[in-house]
């Protein structure tokens, strides 16, 4: 009778041990979400929506020069963005 007893002692302290890891975790990411600058997560969902905008018209247009013009803005943004994406991701 006494190892049952011991048996719910340990799965208890197991689940506690859990909770107290799970409740960590959620401390950890919470504390990751809050160091994100929010004037560059503006900047990148601006320069997001810029690209979205620009692959709209180059779908649509005729003219090899203003194709040309799209194509180099577009080359433009995606450096824009991969550069925030380092300034976000600390510089890794």
């Amino acid at each position: 009778m006494g190892d049952a007893g011991e048996g719910i002692v340990d799965a208890e302290s197991r689940i506690q041990e859990r909770l107290e890891e799970l409740q960590r975790e959620a401390e950890q990411k919470k504390r990751k979400r809050s160091t994100i600058d929010p004037e560059l997560a503006r900047q990148l969902e601006s320069l997001s929506l810029a690209r979205t905008q620009l692959e709209r018209q180059l779908q649509a247009v005729a003219s090899t020069r203003r194709r040309t013009q799209l194509e180099a803005a577009l080359a433009d943004l995606d450096a824009r963005i991969a550069a925030c994406k380092v300034s976000r991701d600390g510089g890794a």
